[in-house]
Parts: C-alpha cells; sequence; structure tokens
C-alpha cells in the first residue's frame, strides 16, 4: 500500500524519499523512476532514530508520513533531536488491540505506555478503517476527531493488466471445470488458516472444489500436518495447493470461484478489496477491523465468527452456488482507488496541489 501511495504522489508532480530500515522488498522494483531510496543504516527500527533525526535536520521536509506504529513512534523521537518543524503524519493500518490481545500483561503495557505518551505529538493520525480509528482512539487516549479515515489504495490503473496476465495455474485455467477457493496472506496466527482449512475440508464433503493458500511464513509446516490430518491431499493432483509467495497475485485471484479471509485481526484487509475489485465472490470473519465496513455488513458477502470453521463452511456453500454479479461486488470498493487514496493522504498532509 504504501508503494501504491507513493505512485500516487509521484503522479501527482511530488518528489517523495522513501526511509527504509530493511532493504530487501520485492515490491520495490515497483516504484516510479525518481523516487530515492535512502537506507537509515540500523535494521531496528528504534535504532533507526538517531539516523532519521539527521535526515531531518539535513533535509528539513515540510512533512514525514510514518506508515506503521513503531516508524510513528520512532519519528517523534527522531524530530525532537532534531528540533525540526516537520509535520508528522502517522498511518496506522492494523487494530492495535485485537494485535496485543494474546500478550501478556506486562508486555501489553511496555507497547502501550510510548503510543499514550508519544502519539499526541503527532500532528495527524491516519487510521484504514472506522475501526482501526476507534480502537486507536481508546488505547491511545485521545479525542476520536484527531483520527482520520482513509481508505487504502487498494485499486490501480494496471489492476486490471495484472489481473490478465497469463494463467499463473493449471486449477485456474479457462478449461478446469473444479470451482477453485483462494486464501492469502502471510502463513501466520492472523490470517487463522487452520479455520480455512477445517471448512474447506467441510465444504469438499458436500461438493467438489479445490483450494489455494497463497503466500509464505513460519505456520506452512503445520497448515500442511494439519491438511494430512483432515485428509486432504496436498498437490497439483489432489485437493490443497500452498504455492507460496506471489508477485502478481492479482492474476491468481481474478480466476478464483471464492476468496475466503478466515482472520482473527485486520486494519482493512486489502486482498479482499482486490478481490472485490475483480468481481469475485468473497466470506470474511468479522474480525477487528473492515471486513464489515467492506463487506456493508454482510450486504457484499456472508460475515462469519472468528474461528467458526462450521459457519465459514455453510457461507462457502451458499456462495459458490449463488454468487453476487461481478459489477456489485465492484461497487463496494468504490472508496479505495489509488488516485482518491493519494489525494486524501496529501490533504491530511498538509499539501497543496503543485503548481
Amino acid at each position: 500500500m504504501l508503494v501504491h501511495l507513493i505512485q500516487g504522489f509521484c503522479a501527482q508532480g511530488y518528489q517523495v524519499d522513501l526511509l527504509l530500515v530493511r532493504t530487501q522488498s520485492a515490491h520495490l522494483n515497483d516504484l516510479p523512476e525518481g523516487v530515492r531510496c535512502i537506507p537509515l543504516g540500523p535494521r531496528h527500527t528504534w535504532l533507526a532514530s538517531f539516523a532519521l533525526a539527521r535526515w531531518l535536520r539535513r533535509e528539513r521536509p515540510p512533512v514525514l508520513l510514518a506508515v506503521k506504529d513503531r516508524a510513528g513512534r520512532a519519528a517523534v523521537i527522531a524530530r525532537a533531536l532534531a528540533a525540526t518543524d516537520t509535520r508528522l503524519v502517522l498511518r496506522l493500518g492494523t487494530n492495535l488491540s485485537a494485535a496485543l490481545s494474546s500478550s501478556n500483561p506486562l508486555k501489553r503495557w511496555l507497547r502501550l505506555l510510548p503510543i499514550r505518551r508519544l502519539y499526541p505529538a503527532i500532528e495527524q493520525i491516519v487510521a484504514v478503517s472506522e475501526g482501526v480509528a476507534e480502537d486507536t482512539a481508546m488505547i491511545a487516549r485521545l479525542p476520536r476527531s484527531q483520527i482520520r479515515v482513509i481508505r487504502n489504495p487498494v485499486i490501480t490503473p494496471r489492476l486490471a493488466e495484472l489481473a490478465a496476465a497469463p494463467c499463473p495455474h493449471p486449477w485456474l485455467a479457462e478449461t478446469a471445470s473444479i470451482p477453485v477457493i483462494i486464501g492469502a496472506g502471510r502463513l501466520q496466527r492472523q490470517k487463522d488458516f487452520p479455520t480455512l482449512l477445517r471448512a474447506f475440508s467441510r465444504v469438499k464433503q458436500q461438493r467438489a472444489c479445490r483450494l489455494l493458500i497463497i503466500g509464505d511464513g513460519r505456520g506452512r509446516d503445520s497448515l500442511a500436518a494439519l491438511a494430512k490430518t483432515l485428509g486432504l491431499r496436498l498437490g497439483a493432483d489432489g485437493d490443497l495447493e500452498l504455492p507460496g509467495f506471489q508477485t502478481n497475485l492479482y492474476a491468481w485471484l481474478a480466476r478464483a470461484d471464492l476468496f475466503v479471509l478466515s482472520s482473527a485481526w485486520e486494519g482493512s484487509p486489502n486482498v479482499l478489496t482486490e478481490a472485490l475489485a475483480l468481481g469475485i465472490p468473497a466470506v470474511a470473519t468479522d474480525c477487528p477491523s473492515g471486513p464489515r465496513e467492506l463487506l456493508d455488513d454482510g450486504r457484499y458477502g456472508p460475515l462469519v465468527p472468528v474461528g467458526d470453521s462450521e459457519a465459514m463452511a455453510s457461507a462457502m456453500l451458499q456462495t459458490l452456488d449463488e454468487p453476487l454479479p461481478a459489477s456489485r461486488l465492484k461497487q463496494a470498493v468504490v472508496d479505495y482507488r489509488q488516485a482518491a487514496s493519494a489525494r486524501a493522504y496529501l490533504d491530511a498532509m498538509g499539501i497543496q496541489a503543485p503548481p
């Protein structure tokens, strides 16, 4: 989403410097020409505060956009060290309360204390959904009016072109007759793919279908083990494949019969937005936060309780049998276009349009 934002800023005539703690990402290949990538050096956000302070003192930019909680806190410290008047804007993309729900009390307190001390120094906080905004106001003890909701710049002008790229998998070929269900995201606790596997095993008992879970992560081996326990066959001749991270996810999504978001928590789930933008029917957990807003209380797809594989299976079967028209699904995400999101961020950053 940050790369999409930068593309939107550059399209409107702005020069952008991208300050990096970690310098390895396939997404960096999509940056527009002219963007300066500046490695800060230390690979830990807190330690990078000192390098960031030196950059702020030297460059004195009008505004700094930090895109995660830790980056926002580091930016407050860096600006204080630099003694500059650069405006700070923080973008928050996840529900922090849900992310911290399994932490012990000490760890949670150590995370919340700097938020409550440092966030008041930030001129503008941007949340990616109403749920994230309300949660941030609560945990940071800030007035809700100080937090602005701006939709993610998910839908880019290249979306249709990328979606039309050659078919990436034999299950998704035009001649394929068995419905394909897709889940996507890092293979970690937040995405709760075990619930999706259990739901899929129930669906398979009632109709022929296949499942692709796209993404990498430490949970790969445990997912494969669970699949075996459930009697699911891994591989191109089986029921389930785990093809890993895919640079062009759109080419996969555009050919799916159903997308399922099984997350335990989110901020504003981009892959669900992308599926709807491509006209793909979806089922999602009613997790904090984002899916209920995207699906308009279930108007654009069923919402099911987090961790409830039986309810998820029922919703999957219902949606496979009676999918909503693609044109209606695309209407659900018209506010997530790149240009509109970039303009809203520029306004939040207090930047006027260039001459």
